[in-house]
């Protein structure tokens, strides 16, 4: 049964140039995060927000959208929010981060099948951790697809241009807008042209940087990278550890 949306109204935002290459006016594309009401999620929802990106909240549930955007409101409150339930905020955005757990994502990408249409962009932040009872989620699981953006390609109707990013960016450090972003956001696809068209939505985000790190076959080696922060952070006690690449040129998406 096909859910109704939300009533929540979108509010005005300004806008913020793309700090990529060549993307639509954050203003004039809306952007659907399913997974907001996670950490990263929201992080991404509000930061975007913030930068006068309209953003649509997916949920499973749109009462829970509904909370998540009332959330956002309080925290980034001259944002446009909206949410929906998951395929009618994916059927009318212009990109889709998909920010969920690795148990759930086949089941919700199954569920958002007849909603992505191609063409499509599909930016997948999917970490294959281990889950744990206690303690830290630090091991990685191994996919016979090669990586969780893998699965999702193979998952998603033809035509949709799947790209990875966003595991080496700490939930915390987004959730935080008092918090200046510094570091490196890692891209694979399989298409220039797809990443450098992720690069120009992320980095919409005053402080990411988006960095070309080949097909979409490297994110086994991106996603992986989470587990090892996670691991930094508990050793040395870092509140928002990330990565920054050097000795790379000035313009990286020309």
């Amino acid at each position: 049964m096909k859910l109704a949306p939300s009533p929540v109204a979108d509010r005005p935002a300004g806008h913020t140039a793309a700090g990529g290459g060549g993307g639509v006016a954050a203003s004039t594309r809306p952007v659907a995060v399913v997974g907001a009401s996670g950490a990263l999620g929201f992080g991404l929802a509000v930061r975007l927000g913030q930068a006068g990106t309209p953003v649509t909240i997916g949920s499973r549930d749109p009462v829970r959208a509904a909370d998540t955007v009332e959330r956002a409101r309080r925290v980034a409150p001259h944002g446009s929010f909206s949410g929906r339930e998951n395929s009618s905020a994916v059927r009318d955005a212009g990109a889709v981060i998909l920010s969920v757990p690795l148990h759930s994502q086949p089941e919700i990408l199954d569920a958002l099948r007849p909603a992505l249409r191609p063409g499509q962009l599909l930016i997948d932040a999917t970490v294959p951790l281990a889950a744990v009872v206690n303690g830290h989620p630090t091991r990685t699981l191994g996919l016979w697809q090669g990586s969780a953006a893998q699965q999702a390609l193979e998952m998603v109707p033809d035509g949709v241009r799947v790209v990875s990013a966003l595991h080496t960016v700490c939930a915390g450090s987004l959730c935080n807008l008092d918090h200046r972003l510094d570091q490196d956001v890692l891209l694979c696809g399989d298409s220039r042209a797809d990443k450098r068209e992720a690069a120009s939505l992320i980095e919409r985000i005053e402080g990411l940087r988006c960095v070309d790190c080949g097909p979409l076959e490297m994110a086994r080696v991106t996603e992986s990278l989470t587990a090892l922060l996670i691991a930094v952070k508990t050793h040395h006690g870092a509140h928002y550890p990330g990565i920054r690449l050097t000795g790379l040129p000035d313009a990286l998406w020309e």
